[in-house]
């Protein structure tokens, strides 16, 4: 044993030695200068894209990215060349999930008491393969981010982007499903190739500052989590949080709603609805940033660093 604390020798390793009490402005900003960006979660199909796209002009809402949970195996090519088309014209970055999982498989520890943890990993070298198909066919449509739950997958995304295998500008956005809930965490997954962290949605703000000492990379934090997620509405903390924590995607999913994944066809009028509810929900979480007297500096679309798909 030394005479260092604890804290000390974290400290030496490029760590924080807690939570940062009191949180500290982030002087951290997206490549074109803005402090946050909005994002639409739970997209998940053509028509819900051209729901967020109609709702953003009607409320005024500049939204610049929109992510999909249901993975890229349940969308048709066609209906993923929609999606790019839409995206690419909107000038927003468009991601996808990269599935299948063991949440979705035949996996009994999922299922179990204590197995919960598992259900977003990639159980075997099968289901890596397959997800890295998923990966390998979003990038041939036209997709440039996809979602990440897997440290395999993780690193095996950046080695095939730095192969050329992959786009060199298609990005890898870690999923709230893969818990990055400490700075040490942060530093491992930024480490792998990770170029957005979805942090989980519990973390207070002198947490998540911490989090932000360590890494300059965007993180993609709920403003309004769904129910599966924990159901917090935290729009009153967004000035703090993009003061403290920029640059940073604002997230607005949706409480008291029923959860969609896996979507189809067969859910569609209600994701379309759900979908244009997350708009009005991040246009509220913007009326009371402007009335908090803030005014931080927001991405448009076409911003210099989204993962806009190429068609």
């Amino acid at each position: 044993m030394t005479d260092s604390t604890t804290g000390d020798l974290l400290v030496a390793l490029g760590l924080p030695a807690s939570d940062q009490y009191p949180p500290e402005p982030s002087a951290q900003r997206f490549p074109d200068g803005a402090q946050y960006r909005v994002e639409i979660p739970s997209v998940e199909g053509p028509r819900c894209l051209e729901a967020v796209l109609e709702e953003a002009e009607r409320f005024g809402v500049p939204v610049t990215r929109v992510s999909q949970g249901s993975g890229v195996g349940l969308l048709t090519d066609a209906e993923i060349t929609e999606m790019v088309t839409l995206a690419a014209g909107a000038g927003i970055e468009l991601s996808l999930f990269a599935r299948p999982c063991a949440g979705w498989d035949a996996s009994a520890m999922t299922r179990a008491s204590a197995g919960g943890g598992l259900a977003p990993t990639t159980r075997g070298q099968d289901q890596l393969v397959a997800v890295v198909d998923e990966i390998r066919r979003a990038a041939d449509l036209g997709v440039r981010s996809v979602l990440i739950a897997d440290v395999g997958v993780l690193a095996v995304f950046a080695k095939l982007r730095a192969g050329g295998v992959l786009p060199a500008d298609m990005q890898a956005k870690v999923s709230v499903m893969l818990p990055v809930a400490n700075p040490a965490a942060a530093q491992v997954i930024a480490g792998l190739g990770a170029d957005t962290i979805n942090l989980p949605t519990d973390l207070t703000l002198a947490q998540t500052a911490a989090i932000r000492s360590v890494t300059a990379l965007p993180l993609d934090i709920y403003v309004e989590a769904p129910d599966n997620l924990g159901g917090f509405v935290r729009h009153y903390e967004l000035p703090r949080l993009i003061e403290l924590v920029a640059p940073v995607y604002a997230k607005f999913g949706l409480r008291n709603a029923p959860d969609l994944y896996p979507s189809g066809s067969h859910l569609e009028r209600t994701a379309v609805e759900l979908t244009r509810e997350r708009v009005r929900r991040a246009r509220l979480g913007l009326d009371l940033l402007a009335r908090s007297g803030a005014n931080p500096t927001c991405s448009a679309p076409h911003a210099k660093g989204l993962a806009v798909p190429v068609t």
